[in-house]
């Protein structure tokens, strides 16, 4: 602290000066000469009282405030005010050093009467002390580490850092100590510099996996009335392998049935290891005492467990029990913190093999047999045979599945499992069978097993050669001697195991083919090839030739086939027309012209054969036309036909009997068709001799007669009486109608009082047309 002294006006000094201030100097060289006289000036933080805190005063003042002080600068006016005639400073409210440390001001002297300075204008500080106002604060919280497990006393975890707003350099205010709240006995912290390290030897990580480390933190030194603050360390252990496997049980024990599948997991063990991740990682291995090598053990990389797996089948006939040992051993070891030895274990497994009742097993897993195609039915093919594996050994019962004999082209014996032919055989027609034979218990739960037997059917020389097509040979006009017409080949159905080997040759004669001869290649083909030349059409169109065709099979069976060899007139090219007319008519044996000649011939004959047809139909549908005609003046069916004789009334009232004939029918009638011309004329005639008879005439009753005779004896008509209608009578006569139609046979109508001694007038209307003519009778 400066305790006082005169400032001379230069500003180089004063600025000096307040730099050495600024940094907190306690010694501050003046120049001898001053005109300025004042005490350095301290404002301690955080004061609400206002204060005089200090005087600037220049040597020339002689206490007659004839000198007028002036105060600028940093906070003049609003946190410092000076007094303008003793020059005293006092503060007009607290101050926070935290927010500025120091403020620097100008001072002036004025002379009150001459307004001039009485002094150079000078600079000075007033400086803020500090206060214990702060505490420390944590810097780059949250604070987590780890470090391994087992690690030796001393090893850092981690390093907190902690400041205080406060003055460094001023007194103890910010000088910080760290120590340990929580944490002890396992870590410590280094009190000056926060650095936490472990001092525990042997932590283990299986035993503890966190610690919570709370570290506190003081100002002044740790000393009473200062401010702490405090922060937790979260400290983890990582793993290492410091643990071994170690399996619980010394002996395991699994149950397995005999016709587990292999693959089947039969059941899982677990060696446990304290340790993590990769240092929990082991690897299983079976050491089978008895040496069958009937289970397998995998690791399950998920939960670290041995599974032990089905390698072979089991039988429980055969083996009930099998003893292994299991080993477990860590991948990754560490002998820093365990022996060797210490990262393996064993354990025993027993494994118990569970009777399950079992189908029949054959003795073998297939079965092929080879027969001839010509073997006898009843032939023995051959013999499966099956046993019962269990202990109750029931006996077997053999049969052959239908669907794999459809043909039933064998049998088997259901007792002893022999299979024989059923039925004739032929290897052109399926040449193996793949027979399915069932084996199936005869007590118990009548378990089935199946095998497949495939059986061969061996080739005879049953089938006789053949020649590949049917071949159309034709020969040129013209070819020459020696030249080749046809290339034969011959097929077999047959299959010898050597391969087929076919002799071509002619029928034997009494005298050789002047015209053709057949030439055996040697290779399964031959050829035919003519014997002389000048083949022409007009001497010959066709020759039959025989082929034998032999195979070489034991015996030998041989085919003949005639071949029709035509001699065609060949293009330019030599080649014979197959089609169109001219292969036409050369098939046929005769000339283009003759052909034409027989083409034209019948297109003529269809000509005539059409318009014959046309005329025919022409003539009928007039015929038609015609019976339609005549069809109309024909009666009605539905009209019941009946012939009726009456008498002419008598004078003086006496009645006229009715005799009424019933007309037989007959589903055979005929129509009688008569012209229309004659029908009229009929009628007129009939008419015209009414007016002239009466019903009592003969020659009336003859007419009568004659017509019904006509009618029975006419065998164009069905055996039935009509009555023949001429007309038909007017309506409203008061004697009623005289025909006997739609009436009954037996019934006689009442008799009729007749008033007048004269007949009613009946008006008899013409029929088909002959109405110019009316008669009353």
């Amino acid at each position: 602290m400066i305790p006082g002294g005169m400032l001379n006006d230069t500003r180089a000094t004063q600025s000096l000066e307040a730099q050495q201030l600024a940094q907190g100097s306690t010694h501050v060289h003046h120049r001898l000469k001053r005109g300025w006289i004042w005490k350095q000036m301290f404002v301690p933080e955080e004061d609400p009282t206002p204060r005089i805190i200090g005087q600037i005063k220049s040597d020339s003042d002689r206490g007659e405030f004839s000198i007028k002080y002036i105060l600028s600068g940093e906070g003049a006016g609003d946190v410092f005010e000076i007094d303008e005639y003793s020059g005293e400073i006092r503060t007009t409210k607290k101050l926070d050093r935290e927010e500025k440390a120091f403020y620097v001001l100008q001072a002036q002297a004025i002379n009150r009467r001459s307004n001039e300075p009485e002094e150079p204008q000078s600079e000075f500080i007033i400086k803020v002390q500090d206060i214990n106002d702060n505490a420390p604060q944590f810097q780059n919280e949250p604070y987590v580490s780890s470090i391994p497990e087992m690690c030796p006393p001393g090893t850092t975890v981690a390093q907190v850092t902690a400041t205080d707003a406060d003055d460094p350099m001023f007194g103890n205010n910010a000088k910080l100590i760290y120590s340990i709240l929580q944490g002890e006995p396992y870590f410590s912290v280094e009190p000056k510099t926060g650095i936490i390290v472990t001092s525990w030897p042997n932590m283990d990580r299986e035993a503890r996996e966190q610690y919570l480390v709370v570290v506190q933190v003081k100002d002044m030194l740790g000393l009473s009335g200062g401010y702490s603050s405090s922060t937790t360390v979260t400290v983890g252990l990582t793993d290492v392998n410091d643990n071994g496997p170690d399996f619980q049980q010394h002996l395991y024990t699994f149950a397995v049935p005999e016709n587990a599948a292999v693959g089947t997991t039969v059941g899982r063990i677990l060696a446990e290891d304290g340790d993590v991740g990769m240092n929990a990682r082991m690897t299983y291995s079976l050491e089978d005492l008895e040496e069958s090598s009937t289970f397998i053990i995998q690791t399950d990389p998920v939960t670290q467990e041995g599974v032990i797996l089905l390698a072979k089948p089991l039988d429980y006939e055969t083996k009930r029990r099998f003893v292994i040992a299991a080993e477990a051993v860590n991948d990754h070891v560490d002998t820093a913190f365990l022996p060797l030895e210490e990262f393996t274990d064993r354990t025993t497994l027993k494994i118990v093999v569970s009777d399950v009742n079992e189908p029949p097993v054959f003795l073998a897993p297939v079965y092929e047999w080879k027969v001839p195609e010509n073997a006898a039915v009843g032939t023995v093919v051959g013999s499966v045979s099956a046993r019962d594996t269990d202990t109750v050994n029931s006996p077997i019962r053999y049969s052959i599945d239908k669907r794999s004999n459809a043909a039933k082209a064998f049998k088997i014996d259901p007792n002893n499992g022999t299979i024989i032919v059923a039925k004739a055989l032929d290897r052109e027609t399926i040449n193996w069978y793949n027979v399915t034979v069932d084996a199936m218990e005869t007590t118990q739960n009548h378990l089935s097993s199946s095998v497949v037997a495939f059986i061969k059917v061996l080739d005879i020389n049953d089938n006789v050669p053949r020649l590949a097509r049917d071949y159309q040979p034709y020969i040129c006009e013209g070819t020459q001697a020696g030249e080749l017409v046809q290339l034969l080949s011959a097929v077999d159905p047959d299959d010898p195991a050597e391969g087929h080997h076919f002799y071509f040759s002619m029928v034997p004669e009494k005298h050789i083919n002047p015209n053709f001869t057949i030439r055996d290649n040697q290779d399964n083909t031959a050829g035919i090839v003519a014997r002389r030349s000048s083949f022409t059409r007009k001497d010959r169109t066709h020759y039959l030739l025989p082929v034998v065709v032999t195979d070489s099979g034991s015996p030998a069976l041989s085919s003949t086939s005639t071949l029709t060899i035509s001699v065609c007139s060949c293009q330019p090219t030599g080649h014979c027309p197959s089609s169109g007319v001219e292969a036409l008519a050369l098939s046929m044996g005769v000339s283009l012209q003759t052909l034409l000649g027989l083409l034209v011939c019948l297109v003529t004959f269809t000509v005539l054969s059409i318009l014959m047809l046309i005329l025919r139909r022409h003539r009928r549908k007039q015929q038609e036309e015609l019976e339609v005609e005549v069809k109309e003046l024909e009666l009605p069916e539905t009209v019941s036909q009946k012939v009726l004789y009456y008498e002419q009334p008598k004078v003086g009232g006496e009645d006229f009997s009715q005799l009424i004939v019933p007309l037989r029918p007959h589903p055979r009638r005929k129509e009688r068709r008569l012209k229309r011309e004659d029908v009229r004329a009929s009628i007129r005639m009939s008419l015209r001799e009414s007016h002239l008879i009466g019903p009592e005439d003969e020659v009336f009753r003859q007419f009568i007669l004659d017509r019904l005779e006509e009618a029975d004896q006419d065998p164009c008509v069905p055996p039935f009486d009509c009555l023949r209608i001429y007309a038909y009578e007017g309506s409203g006569s008061c004697t009623g109608s005289l025909s006997s139609l739609e009436s009954n046979p037996n019934e006689h109508k009442p008799e009729q009082q007749v008033s007048n001694p004269r007949p009613n007038l009946v008006r008899l209307s013409p029929w088909y047309g002959a109405g110019d003519e009316d008669t009353v009778f």
